[in-house]
């Protein structure tokens, strides 16, 4: 997933789009053609793209009013995996880290990550059995493996973060 359309902006059909890619200036673009979810809501093709005060506005093929906007609220905007470009060795898509068992150096599994977040920093969500939700910092020193065909990361928390 790319992005999630929110409301409309204004009364000629541009909506606002909830960004969840790291590359909008890619996703993004004049011509671009997006799949979407629910698929019967498109595929959807950009028209233009603007940022307005840190939000992106993109105007779509065929939707000319707020009403037609409107209709397309929390559709979900994907890109087909084979359309993704090759990742360095030490890189992921969130696609590939969702679903994946957290564990310890030991193997104690802690949780599942349950989605990633794109904030100041890269964060996994993981949710874990009986209590909330672990917010994990994505970097080397605290997620030095991450074994997509054994279905598993490894993390080394620092002290307190299981706790929290």
């Amino acid at each position: 997933m790319v992005g999630r359309i929110g409301r409309p902006h204004g009364v000629r059909g541009e909506v606002t789009v909830e960004v969840r890619t790291d590359d909008p200036d890619r996703r993004f673009t004049a011509g671009a053609v997006l799949a979407t979810e629910p698929a019967e809501r498109g595929p959807l093709t950009v028209e233009s793209v603007k940022w307005h005060s840190g939000t992106l506005l993109l105007r779509i093929a065929g939707v000319g009013d707020r009403q037609a906007a409107d209709a397309l609220r929390n559709t979900l905007l994907v890109v087909e995996v084979a359309d993704l470009p090759e990742l360095e060795d030490d890189s992921f898509y969130d696609h590939q880290l969702v679903g994946l068992a957290v564990q310890l150096t030991d193997g104690t599994v802690v949780g599942t990550v349950s989605g990633v977040r794109h904030d100041a920093a890269e964060l996994l969500v993981v949710r874990r059995p009986g209590t909330h939700d672990l917010l994990v910092p994505f970097v080397t020193a605290i997620v030095p493996t991450v074994d997509l065909v054994a279905g598993h990361l490894v993390i080394t928390p620092p002290e307190g973060l299981l706790e929290l």
